[in-house]
């Protein structure tokens, strides 16, 4: 049996790929081309791939393909519809990094919160010596104890989140992007309601047609004065450009995991907000958590395991 892996690299340092051996002839990719794609998968009976697409050319390219491994939650670079014509089965893996997504969270609201950039460059820039005073407070922050914490998305990492807001003596509310998710232990409010009384705002949905462009211009003006604005979400979520006009006329914090163009681009309005140092973006590192990754690549294995259970390759 030929195991394919199209995007190793997507996974990471520090996981071992050779657990995938087991189950056959192994190759692996570090990357793969959509011209490389077929040539690559022709002839696999399993395909591993967390962004590679496979549309309706590649699968019927593929004659032995039986399974396809998304190394992700998320399902849209598989023609889903068409791999159920051709009977191949497409499997994917939930729920392996909602505490790395949360952990980030807190990482990027604190950073940003206290200013962490400012004064690690103040003391490494030698200004703290030059002052000579024990302690610099040139740019307050307040804590979290007490303020509102607003959650757009309250699913399994929405939860999480929640959580741990509270235990820092958050009070949590929450605005459900289906319209359907009332059973929680938070206040549910409106999302205008959400963005005008928290302090801190995370996003942690999918990207559909209820959450495309959902905080843009007037979204962002309703925040408040020193907020934080966390999207962990999907890019297009937030509109950029909305976000960095109002970065550059509303005091305010943002933090982006994600972003509607990745890797970004260098024309993005983002990279041109004056007051950079109120902007952080990571490169959509918040699923990566060493213990997240073993945990996929085991979500994986289990899916091959339960696929071959009931079928012969």
């Amino acid at each position: 049996m030929k195991i394919t892996i199209l995007d190793a690299k997507t996974l990471g340092e520090g996981v071992d790929l050779s657990i995938f051996e087991q189950f056959g002839n192994l190759e692996i990719y570090q990357t793969t081309s959509k011209v490389q794609t077929i040539k690559r998968v022709e002839k696999s009976d399993i395909i591993i791939t967390n962004k590679v697409v496979l549309d309706k050319t590649i699968l019927d390219a593929c004659k032995n393909l039986k399974l396809i491994c998304i190394s992700a939650t998320g399902m849209n670079n598989v023609d889903l519809e068409y791999a159920k014509q051709k009977k191949v089965k497409v499997t994917n893996v939930a729920g392996y990094s909602t505490k790395s997504v949360a952990q980030h969270t807190f990482s990027m609201l604190f950073y940003l919160l206290e200013q962490m950039r400012y004064y690690d460059e103040y003391v490494k820039s030698g200004n703290w010596e030059k002052d000579k005073l024990f302690t610099h407070i040139s740019r307050p922050f307040y804590e979290i104890s007490s303020k509102k914490w607003g959650i757009i998305g309250m699913g399994a990492i929405g939860r999480e989140v929640a959580k741990i807001a509270t235990a820092f003596g958050c009070e949590v509310q929450y605005y459900s992007t289906s319209g359907k998710n009332s059973n929680q232990p938070y206040k549910r409010v409106a999302l205008d309601t959400l963005l005008s009384e928290c302090d801190i705002v995370s996003i942690h949905a999918p990207l559909n047609e209820k959450t495309q462009n959902l905080i843009a211009k007037d979204e962002l003006a309703l925040l408040k004065e020193n907020s934080v604005l966390l999207n962990l979400g999907r890019g297009g979520i937030v509109n950029e450009e909305d976000l960095a006009q109002a970065l550059n006329q509303k005091r305010f914090f943002a933090g982006l995991d994600v972003t509607q163009e990745e890797p970004l681009s260098n024309q993005s309005p983002l990279l041109k907000v004056k007051k950079d140092e109120r902007l952080l973006i990571t490169p959509h590192i918040a699923w990566t958590s060493l213990e997240a990754r073993e945990a996929l690549l085991q979500g994986i294995v289990k899916n091959i395991k339960d696929y071959l259970k009931d079928h012969t390759l």
